[in-house]
């Protein structure tokens, strides 16, 4: 009787504990998803609706006009497609740098390991500052050029560091003796052993690398002169944060400063969605090996 009263408690706050969670995540499901729910519903409804809190749950009033006019600004066309260029170039460069450089660190025969990796922790904490980084990047001529976004912070130290433990824990070094007893070289176990082993925290840095080049406008606004080639970002700072839309957004339009101010707000939501919407699409091709690689790749005391 009593190991089956206990067994019932057991049940029974296990269930507890299950209902909480999923309340929980529920909770927290909403909280994250809700506000860009709420921006595409604005992004097809009319402003006014919007104002009023008629667009709680359900767009009123459904128009396309905000999206008509993002995809037929060149301005935004043209840093649509740069930011996808910038990313895309970004994230190739940067993650075959950093996996290749956490797969060094992580050879107990490197030489001056230890060293090594004082120097790019050094890095983490101390820098030039933004003026010399600005000269260096001025004298080597890379001034309106995509290396100008990608150099500077090519490496992040952090995500070598998660690296190098992905591989110190998570690929057994007798593989790598095996290999080199049947004559494999450096090169060659890296490429066809190291790097398909790896999958899980490739996609994890792939994640993070492609949002962190997404979103940023910070260093296209200091690098990039010539308008024709910022990025998405740019474009969205002007309309998101100054409040400013295009004078050619607008057109001639009849109805003077409320018709004007609405296109704007249609415009700005709709900048938000067409912004978010590549990030969102590329999530679920790595999601796959993004939970395993982050918890194997976890810097653990």
């Amino acid at each position: 009787m009593k190991e089956t009263t206990a067994k019932k408690r057991g049940l029974s706050s296990d269930r507890i504990f299950d209902i909480f969670n999923y309340a929980l995540m529920a909770v927290i499901m909403i909280v994250v998803a809700y506000p860009l729910y709420y921006v595409l519903i604005a992004s097809i409804s009319n402003p006014y609706e919007v104002y009023a809190g008629h667009t709680f749950l359900l767009p009123a009033d459904i128009t396309f006009e905000g999206y008509a006019r993002v995809f037929k600004e060149p301005a935004i066309t043209m840093g649509y497609l740069n930011s996808i260029w910038y990313t895309v170039l970004g994230t190739v460069v940067t993650v075959a740098m950093t996996i290749t450089t956490g797969y060094c660190m992580s050879k107990k025969t490197l030489p001056f390991r230890r060293a090594i990796m004082l120097f790019f922790v050094f890095t983490m904490y101390f820098n030039g500052g933004l003026i010399p980084t600005y000269l260096v990047v001025s004298k080597l001529q890379l001034l309106d050029s995509v290396w100008a976004l990608i150099l500077p912070g090519g490496i992040s130290v952090y995500n070598v560091i998660v690296t190098r433990t992905f591989f110190e824990t998570s690929v057994p070094g007798e593989i790598y003796e095996a290999a080199s007893i049947d004559g494999s070289g450096n090169l060659e176990t890296y490429f066809k052993i190291a790097l398909p082993l790896a999958k899980p925290i490739i996609a994890v840095m792939v994640i993070f690398t492609m949002v962190g080049y997404w979103n940023d406008w910070y260093q296209a606004l200091i690098y990039m002169n010539d308008k024709a080639k910022y990025p998405l970002q740019l474009a969205l700072r002007q309309i998101l944060i100054q409040s400013q839309a295009m004078t050619s957004m607008m057109g001639n339009m009849d109805g003077g400063y409320a018709e004007a101010n609405k296109i704007k707000e249609l415009i700005k939501f709709a900048s938000i969605v067409v912004g978010s919407v590549p990030m969102l699409i590329a999530y679920p091709f790595v999601q796959k090996y993004f939970e395993k690689g982050f918890t194997v790749g976890a810097v653990k005391g």
